[in-house]
């Protein structure tokens, strides 16, 4: 199925704007480019991109927090905490949404998808963001009856993000995605490795509670560290891959050309990937 097409109504790919589209009034460039697709946008796809905006600046703000009341950088109590959250959570929104257009979804099933996945998004950021200005753990943090409900609300909410994150992926794969040449590699592929990202991530918080659970507080808060690199790694493929198939869509290579570079980029990745998970195996 093409992007630009008229698709099965029982299948209606809903995208924002396409990857390549006309010049606006505001000019071929970058800036024109973004305008056209903040107005050919539904307004759940704009609260979903303002949402992971305004994420992205809290991680920033807690930047300048950390630069300012210093404190150390690693450990369950930190600004890293808020501060990289909120970046990843909301470059995961805005990707997310952008992404999800090239997928052969029902219209009415994506909102509802993107709806529940920013406000998910949202509620994580909060809890963690709350608990470091709290001066506690965010995560694993039982020590009171409300600290046991911000870490039980994060558990809720990390396996909520999974169940959505995996619904789109299996949409991935259940038909070829549209897009520009090397597009549907990209999606597949970046999907793939996000998926490594969600169990990375679940692997994490089991261990952490097992630990918790049998009187191990502290070990609990520093055993999730050998997974963390991949998690990250993983976590992101669905983010520049795509991208990158955007950018080759710019250019005036071939489309054999194209797609080499996507494999190329693929395979880097997926050894990253495989590098970061080799690393986790020896330190776990």
């Amino acid at each position: 199925m093409e992007h630009h097409g008229v698709p099965d109504p029982a299948l209606a790919v809903v995208a924002p704007s396409p990857p390549a589209g006309p010049p606006t009034a505001t000019g071929p460039g970058p800036g024109g480019r973004t305008i056209a697709l903040w107005h050919a946008a539904r307004p759940g796809e704009r609260l979903c991109w303002a949402i992971g905006a305004v994420l992205v600046l809290s991680g920033l703000a807690h930047l300048l927090v950390f630069a300012v009341d210093g404190g150390p950088w690693d450990g369950p109590v930190s600004w890293r905490k808020p501060v990289t959250f909120g970046l990843s959570f909301g470059l995961t929104l805005i990707t997310v949404t952008w992404v999800t257009s090239y997928l052969r979804v029902g219209a009415r099933w994506r909102t509802v998808l993107l709806a529940v996945f920013a406000a998910d998004c949202v509620v994580e950021v909060a809890g963690i963001t709350l608990q470091a200005w709290r001066r506690v753990p965010s995560h694993l943090n039982t020590e009171t009856p409300f600290d046991s409900l911000v870490a039980m609300t994060l558990a809720v909410g990390g396996g909520i993000l999974v169940v959505v994150l995996s619904v789109f992926a299996a949409a991935a794969f259940r038909h070829r995605p549209g897009g520009p040449p090397g597009m549907a590699l990209a999606l597949r592929s970046g999907f793939a490795i996000l998926i490594v990202a969600l169990l990375s991530g679940a692997a994490m918080i089991a261990r952490g509670v097992v630990l918790s659970r049998t009187g191990h507080q502290q070990a609990a808060y520093h055993a999730t560290a050998p997974l963390k690199p991949l998690h990250g790694v993983s976590l992101h493929a669905v983010l520049v891959l795509p991208a990158l198939a955007w950018l080759l869509s710019r250019t005036s290579w071939s489309d054999v050309t194209k797609r080499r570079i996507m494999c190329a980029a693929v395979g880097g990745y997926t050894a990253a990937v495989l590098a970061a998970g080799f690393r986790a195996a020896l330190a776990w």
